[in-house]
C-alpha cells in the first residue's frame, strides 16, 4: 500500500515526489533568496512535524548521510535547507492491526534510533523543546518521532506508554481508516467521534506529555478531542479546507477552535491538500490513482520504499502528459497566509509530509525551505512571526503539553 497521494473517493493513493535527475523541474528558475531571508532562516529553529523518510530507513541500502537524487530528506539536504528538527513518522497501514502493527511500529522506532546512532556528529534524538534548542546550539539536527495511527497501540494504554518511553512524542489518532475507538476522515463514521476508550487514550497522552495529533481524524473526532484534552493539540500535517476541499484539511471553524485551545496547524505540502484543481482532477478520473499505485507495485515487488519513489516518477509523468495539473510551491504560502489571517501567527507551523506525499513543483526536497522564509518576508510578515511559523510555535506547544503532563503527575 502506498503511503499517500491522490485523493480519490476518500482514499489516499500515490507516493512521494522526489527530485529526479531527468525531471523537468530542475530546469525551472528558483526564487532568489535575499540575504535577509537567508540570515533569518538559518538563525531560526526550523521544525518539520511530519516526514515519512522512516520507510526508507527500513531499507538497508538507504544511507541517510548520503546526498540522494531521489526522495526529499537526507542529512546533506536538511543541512542545506536549514532544517533543524524533524519528526519522523512511524506509519503502518490502518489495515494492519493487532500485535503485527505493534511489532512493525517498534521496528520503525528502532530504525530511527539506529539512524541517530550511526550519525552522532549530525543527529541527536530529542524528546523535548529544550532538547531541540540544545541541538540547534550544538549544530546537530534534532530527530523526533510521531506515531501516525492509533491502531498501532493495539487498544492498549500500556503500549502507548511503551512508545512514549522509546521517544515518541505525538500520536495521530487515526490514519485513513477508523480505529476501534476513533473515526477517521477517510472512512465512514462508526463511533460518532471518540469512543469512551478513545477519550481514555487522549487523557493518557496528556498525562504522558505526548501531543495529541488530529490530522486524519473525522471532524466529530476533532471536536471530541478538544472537549477531552487538557493540553493543546496539534494538526501535524493538515492544510486549509477553505482553499482545497480535501476531507483531510481543516475548516476555518476547526482552525479557530484549535487555536483557541492553544494548538497549532502544521501546513501540509501535499498537492492534493493544497490545490483545488488537483483535487478536482483526481476526483474526475479516479482510475489515474489506481494506475499509479498498480504500476509502482509492479515495478517494486513489495518494496515500499521503492514504491514511493516509483509512484513519484509516474505521477510526474502524468503531470507532464497533462493528465494531472501542475501545482506550484507557492500554494503552501497561500495556506499559511490563510491560517494566519484566521488565527494569527502564533498557531501556524510546517508539517511537510516529505517522502510521503506528492510535493508541489519548487518544493521537491528540504533544500527549498528557505523559499518559505523568503516568501513570507516578501508578503510583509515580521521576522518574529516568521520564526514562530518556522518552528517557534511547535516548541511552545511542546512546552505547553509537557507542562500539562507535569501538572497531571505524568512522565514529562
Amino acid at each position: 500500500m502506498l503511503r499517500t497521494g491522490l485523493l480519490l473517493t476518500g482514499i489516499l493513493l500515490g507516493g512521494t515526489l522526489s527530485i529526479l535527475a531527468n525531471s523537468a523541474q530542475q530546469n525551472d528558475p528558483q526564487p532568489k533568496i535575499t540575504q535577509q531571508a537567508h540570515d533569518l532562516h538559518f538563525s531560526s529553529i526550523v521544525v518539520d512535524t511530519h516526514d515519512d523518510t522512516t520507510q526508507r530507513l527500513l531499507d538497508p541500502k538507504f544511507n541517510l548521510a548520503a546526498r540522494h537524487t531521489d526522495g526529499s530528506i537526507d542529512i546533506p539536504r536538511m543541512r542545506e535547507g536549514g532544517l533543524d528538527a524533524i519528526f519522523f513518522s512511524i506509519w503502518i497501514p490502518g489495515t494492519v492491526t493487532g500485535p503485527a502493527a505493534v511489532r512493525r511500529a517498534e521496528d520503525q522506532i528502532a530504525a530511527v534510533r539506529q539512524a541517530v546512532a550511526r550519525n552522532p556528529n549530525d543527529l541527536v534524538l530529542c524528546t523535548t523543546a529544550n532538547e531541540i534548542r540544545a541541538a540547534k546550539k550544538s549544530k546537530k539536527i534534532a530527530m523526533l518521532m510521531g506515531v501516525e495511527g492509533g491502531h498501532m497501540i493495539n487498544n492498549s494504554l500500556a503500549t502507548l506508554d511503551q512508545f512514549f518511553t522509546l521517544g515518541v512524542r505525538y500520536m495521530t489518532l487515526t490514519h485513513t481508516v477508523n480505529t476501534e475507538w476513533a473515526d477517521s476522515s477517510g472512512d465512514k463514521p462508526a463511533h460518532d467521534g471518540l469512543t469512551p476508550f478513545g477519550k481514555q487514550v487522549v487523557t493518557e497522552m496528556n498525562k504522558l506529555g505526548m501531543m495529541v495529533d488530529i490530522s486524519h481524524v473525522a471532524d466529530k473526532t476533532f471536536y471530541d478531542v478538544l472537549a477531552v484534552s487538557e493540553a493543546p493539540v496539534i494538526a501535524s500535517h493538515s492544510s486549509c479546507r477553505a482553499l482545497c476541499t480535501a476531507p483531510r484539511d481543516m475548516t476555518d471553524d476547526m482552525i479557530k477552535a484549535l487555536a483557541a485551545k492553544g494548538g497549532v496547524i502544521q501546513i501540509n505540502y501535499h498537492v492534493g491538500f493544497l490545490s483545488q484543481k488537483f483535487q478536482d482532477a483526481s476526483r474526475a478520473n479516479p482510475e489515474l490513482g489506481k494506475q499509479i499505485e498498480g504500476e509502482a507495485k509492479k515495478r517494486c515487488a513489495g518494496n515500499e520504499a521503492c514504491e514511493l519513489i516509483e509512484a513519484d516518477k509516474i505521477t510526474r509523468d502524468y503531470v507532464a502528459q497533462g493528465k494531472l495539473p501542475r501545482v506550484e510551491w507557492t500554494e503552501i504560502i497561500d495556506h499559511i497566509d490563510h491560517a494566519v489571517k484566521l488565527v494569527g501567527a502564533d498557531h501556524v507551523g510546517l508539517g511537510s509530509d516529505f517522502d510521503g506525499a506528492d510535493m508541489p513543483y519548487g518544493m521537491e526536497d528540504a533544500t527549498h525551505l528557505p523559499q518559505i522564509t523568503n516568501a513570507l518576508l516578501a508578503k510583509g510578515y515580521s521576522p518574529a512571526d516568521i520564526q514562530k511559523i518556522l518552528g517557534g510555535n511547535t516548541l511552545r506547544l511542546m512546552q505547553d503539553v509537557e507542562a500539562v503532563a507535569r501538572k497531571m503527575g505524568g512522565k514529562s
